[in-house]
């Protein structure tokens, strides 16, 4: 069983975390005087407690010196912060460097029109884009995908006839936490990694949450299927264009051609490093987008807007609705006090200390970005904010401060040592191996040749060795190419940096006779390989 942390258990965290205290019990209350007011709406609509005087005004204020003090602590490059509220943008503007290893002058500086990548910030970007299909009826969230997508399926034949757009929007198909996204990392196409999600064992449908990207770019895709669009084509004719979002895109050429765009940093030995590219193509829908703060202040007024853009429906209320409102369980409290997270389409749902519902979404690439987006519908306000680092913590720490501020008037909690934990545990290497020395008397292995061969594996594909120069090479995938260093007799080692694999990762590749188990690439038993 691979033990590697998975995004999903940090989607956990944040949603538990979200206006909880460190411990998970509610946080003191506050110190800000209650006042009596009479309500002319239902009692579900009045919160617990009153907004402070000036709220987001005060709030607002307090952004930059929150900025940079969470950069001073985290050492992250770069980040853009934007507010909207009451169908304005007030507030707007970039920290930091795009590339750390540039040259320190006015180009390399992060302003509000700088681009980022926004991970899995793209997943509620991509339930306005099928809100704005369902208002027009074109689809619904209840539309079979195999009605759309006929040679999709799942493991299992009654799922696979049942489920629709809204299970995959809202991770609650049984699929597996992140199914398919190894399968990305050695160069699947989106195309070849859904047909492969068949064979991956299935949790209780519709009752069981696990985060899955290919599970909801599968519904993106069946979304789009009948448009003669491609779901790329298909996000910027109906929601990027109308709503003016032009330095918005999900395709990856895009990103790569914008001349004023955040390089992503990776975090290693307590630095953070340019080194790598994510490509997040065959997964757009979940996690390929590509936005500045100026940009995505226009699709926030919109959701806050319920539907309008400039005063003109862009999508149908009843249709985004759905998206915004809780579809399953996605953090059961571990107490009978303890508030409860959700998940809608593409979007996590939860109710503040404060008695307000907020919605919103993180992002997060291991290979150099991190974002978040916060609503509080009721305070009529949403902030975002983008980075181009390893996940630390900053992005979800200031809206939660931020989110703070408006309802109560003070930051309640250490929200940064909260986060920065979460995600640094996921930081960590994984592999049985990690941090051990070769034995000092290991035994021999065979000669290279013997291990030369192709050795097969339904999943993952064929695991081809060779030998080069008195080594062995692994390729695995149309992408993936390792060198097997010995370790102890049949038993070879090498090391991976990838999405899922943080920097130190490292497997073990066993031969025994006519076949390979990379202990990697076994989770659930599927990483053996045999000639």
């Amino acid at each position: 069983m691979n033990p590697r942390p998975r995004a999903a258990a940090l989607a956990v965290a944040v949603a538990i975390l979200a206006g909880c205290g460190a411990d998970g019990t509610e946080p003191a209350a506050s110190s800000t005087p209650s006042r009596t007011v009479n309500s002319d709406v239902p009692p579900p609509l009045v919160p617990a407690m009153p907004l402070p005087e000036n709220a987001v005004a005060d709030a607002v204020s307090e952004l930059d010196g929150l900025a940079e003090e969470l950069m001073s602590k985290s050492g992250i490059p770069g980040m853009a912060v934007a507010v909207v509220h009451g169908g304005k943008t007030v507030y707007a503007k970039g920290f930091g460097v795009k590339n750390n290893t540039a040259s320190d002058d006015a180009t390399n500086r992060v302003d509000a029109d700088t681009v980022f990548q926004l991970a899995s910030l793209s997943k509620p970007i991509s339930a306005t884009v099928a809100a704005t299909l369902v208002g027009r009826k074109q689809v619904s969230w209840d539309t079979p995908i195999v009605s759309k997508l006929p040679w999709f399926a799942l493991s299992d034949p009654a799922v696979t006839q049942m489920l629709t757009v809204g299970d995959l929007f809202s991770h609650r198909s049984g699929l597996p936490d992140h199914a398919g996204d190894e399968l990305e990392d050695i160069g699947y196409d989106r195309r070849q990694v859904l047909d492969r999600l068949r064979q991956l064992p299935l949790d209780q449908f519709r009752t069981s949450y696990a985060y899955t990207n290919f599970g909801l770019t599968a519904g993106a895709e069946a979304v789009a299927e009948g448009t003669g669009k491609s779901w790329e084509d298909l996000a910027a004719d109906t929601l990027l264009r109308p709503l003016g979002m032009a330095d918005t895109s999900y395709r990856f050429g895009d990103f790569e051609a914008r001349p004023d765009r955040a390089v992503g940093h990776i975090h290693i030995d307590g630095r953070y490093e340019p080194r790598y590219v994510r490509n997040a193509q065959a997964q757009s829908p979940a996690g390929g987008v590509s936005s500045s703060v100026n940009d995505l202040t226009r699709w926030m007024n919109m959701v806050l807007a319920n539907g309008q853009h400039d005063g003109t429906p862009l999508i149908d209320p009843q249709a985004l609705l759905p998206a915004l409102t809780p579809q399953v369980v996605s953090a059961r409290g571990a107490e009978p006090a303890m508030r409860s997270g959700f998940y809608g389409y593409g979007f996590n749902v939860s109710a503040t200390s404060g008695a307000r519902m907020e919605f919103g979404h993180s992002g997060a690439f291991e290979l150099g970005a991190a974002s978040n987006v916060l609503f509080l519908p009721s305070a009529d306000v949403a902030i975002v904010a983008l980075t181009n680092a390893t996940p630390a913590g900053v992005p979800e720490a200031l809206t939660a401060q931020f989110a703070d501020l408006v309802q109560f008037g003070q930051i309640r909690e250490d929200w940064y040592a909260l986060y920065n934990k979460a995600f640094a545990d996921m930081e960590k290497p994984v592999g049985s191996l990690v941090g051990r020395q070769r034995p000092a008397n290991a035994q021999p292995h065979g000669p290279l040749s013997s291990y030369v061969g192709v050795y097969n594996n339904r999943f993952w594909g064929p695991a081809t060795v060779t030998e080069r120069d008195g080594q062995l090479q692994l390729a695995l995938g149309p992408k993936g190419l390792f060198t097997l260093r010995p370790w102890e007799g049949d038993v070879f080692v090498f090391p991976m940096t990838s999405e899922n694999a943080p920097p130190g990762t490292v497997s073990t590749a066993s031969f025994d006779g006519g076949s390979l188990t990379l202990e990697y690439f076994d989770e659930g038993g599927r990483g053996v390989f045999v000639k």
